[in-house]
């Protein structure tokens, strides 16, 4: 595999020559890239480390996969004063359910996408994705963890950890502070499930502007505490 790399990499730097000094550095960083996340997936699938996503244990487990703890939702005294106040959204193609306050008007659903909210509250998006029977989704969403914690490393997200929502264990995450005060902010999370025979992708966000959320930051948690996901 190093040998394939090397190789790759010489010969994109051949090329790189022969064109603009940007389009040049865009070759090698992709080279880079490819060879390190091939060497990254195959070290994930030689270890065999998996676990399951519908976990019933209570508390914070240790996830094998990844390393790291799986939380679960603690809504504080005010997101759980949200939750009672708020009115429950069923996402029907897919039975999914949320609760969400007032001012959370419906703007679209779909069978893959559903999309609740107003600029004045912030918005619910919510998207699934059909993966293969056979699409890695343990190593995906450890992927995903892991380009997180960098994230996080580089200052773009203010946190980051495994959370188990109603059995289903995924990545959460917060966007720092964007650089423009009115540039979108969300409170978001990643996770699989298997429904009606599929393997699914769920992809859940709530957001809003930069400086508007701070006063949407407990009704984000309750609204995505809330959520219910059906399984099989």
């Amino acid at each position: 595999m190093h040998r394939k790399c090397f190789g790759l990499f010489n010969s994109v730097r051949r090329q790189s020559k022969k064109m603009k000094s940007i389009v040049s550095l865009s070759l090698i960083i992709f080279a880079l890239t490819f060879c390190g996340v091939g060497e990254r997936l195959k070290q994930l699938s030689s270890s065999g480390g998996s676990s399951s996503s519908n976990s019933a244990s209570s508390g914070a487990s240790k996830d094998p996969s990844a390393g790291g703890t799986v939380e679960k939702p603690a809504p504080t005294a005010a997101q759980q004063a949200i939750m009672d106040s708020s009115t429950e959204i069923n996402w029907g193609e897919q039975g999914i359910t949320w609760k969400v306050p007032s001012g959370f008007k419906k703007m679209s659903v779909m069978k893959e996408s559903l999309n609740y909210g107003s600029p004045g509250t912030g918005f619910l998006i919510a998207s699934i994705s059909v993966m293969p029977d056979d699409f890695p989704s343990e190593i995906s969403v450890d992927a995903t963890y892991k380009q997180a914690l960098e994230q996080l490393k580089q200052g773009k997200y203010e946190t980051v950890r495994w959370l188990e929502i109603d059995g289903v264990k995924g990545v959460e995450w917060i966007e720092a502070m964007p650089e423009s005060k009115d540039g979108p902010r969300r409170h978001q999370w990643i996770a699989f499930r298997r429904y009606l025979g599929q393997n699914q992708q769920l992809n859940v966000m709530v957001s809003t502007d930069g400086d508007k959320f701070d006063k949407q930051r407990d009704a984000f948690a309750a609204i995505m505490y809330s959520m219910k996901i059906p399984k099989q």
